[in-house]
This record gives C-alpha cells, structure tokens and sequence, in this order.
C-alpha cells in the first residue's frame, strides 16, 4: 500500500490522535526513564521535598506504564486519567509559588498537560491504535460464541425425538 493510498484509508482526525498521542506520551516516557536511570541522586532530590521512595517509584511506573500505554494507544482513557491527574497532582504540590515566574509557568504547563490528557480519555485513542484491534478481536471472539450457541441449539433441535442406539 502507497502512502498516498494509506493516507486516504486513515481520517485526518485518527492521524491527529495518533500524534497528539506520541507527543504526550514522549514527555512522561522521557521524564520516567530520565529518572529510573539517575535513580539514586532522583530519589534524593525527591526525598528531600517530602516524596517518599515508595512513592518515587511509583511515579516512574505510571509515568513508563501510562505513557507506552498512551504511545501505543492500549487502555489509553486509563492512562490519560492517571497521568490527568499526575499533573493536576504535581501543579498543586509542587508549583505553587507564583512569584516565581518559573514555578508559575511549570504551574500552567502541568494544567494544560493536564486538560490534554482529559480531553484524551475522552476522544479515546482513534483507529492508529491497539485498543482497536483489541475491541475487534473481542467482538470476533463474541460473534464465534453466538455463531457456537446457535448451530449447539440447531443441533438439539433436530435431535429431539430421535432414537439413538448405542454404537
């Protein structure tokens, strides 16, 4: 298939999503794996504004975890929630000192983070995604049950009042 024939199979929308995906997911996979590989002097600098290391570690997961599922498009409304409010999280724990320009600008970038991810689990992932093929697999699966079901009760049918003898 030519790029020309598969760009006309795909909606600009499925396209958008796919990029707005990648491009979200790149900022938490870049900061997760950032952080797993520098973990010592990471957890240190967490735990010195209060993060326990629990805690610590499990923000690199859901970071990792909830960023391929969103690049790949797997439960992607489940991740988009969990890194939504990860950022909401962040933006009022930690960048609250508006008289830091800075503080204030990472204050408002974690909000709109925050607001693309909602719209996100809203929209779903689109049709450039795994969690399509995992829905269609799941409806072939239950098309095979109910065609089963059937030719079993069309079976039983035509064996009631039949006289079997034993072989």
């Amino acid at each position: 298939m030519t790029p020309t024939e598969l760009a006309t199979k795909l909606y600009a929308k499925d396209v958008a999503l796919l990029a707005g995906r990648l491009l979200l997911s790149l900022l938490f996979l870049h900061e997760g794996l950032t952080l797993a590989t520098h973990f010592d002097g990471a957890a240190r600098a967490m735990a010195a504004l209060g993060v326990s290391l629990p805690l610590f570690v499990a923000t690199i997961a859901l970071q990792m975890g909830a960023g391929l599922s969103i690049a790949f498009g797997l439960l992607t409304r489940l991740g988009a929630i969990g890194l939504g409010l990860f950022c909401l999280a962040t933006a009022t724990l930690f960048h609250t000192n508006f008289a830091s320009q800075n503080e204030l600008l990472h204050f408002e970038k974690d909000l709109a983070i925050s607001g693309g991810m909602l719209v996100l689990a809203i929209a779903g992932a689109g049709a450039i995604s795994l969690d399509r093929l995992v829905v269609a697999y799941l409806r072939h699966r239950q098309r095979d049950r109910e065609m089963v079901k059937a030719l079993v009760a069309v079976e039983n049918q035509m064996s009631v009042g039949e006289v079997r003898l034993p072989v």
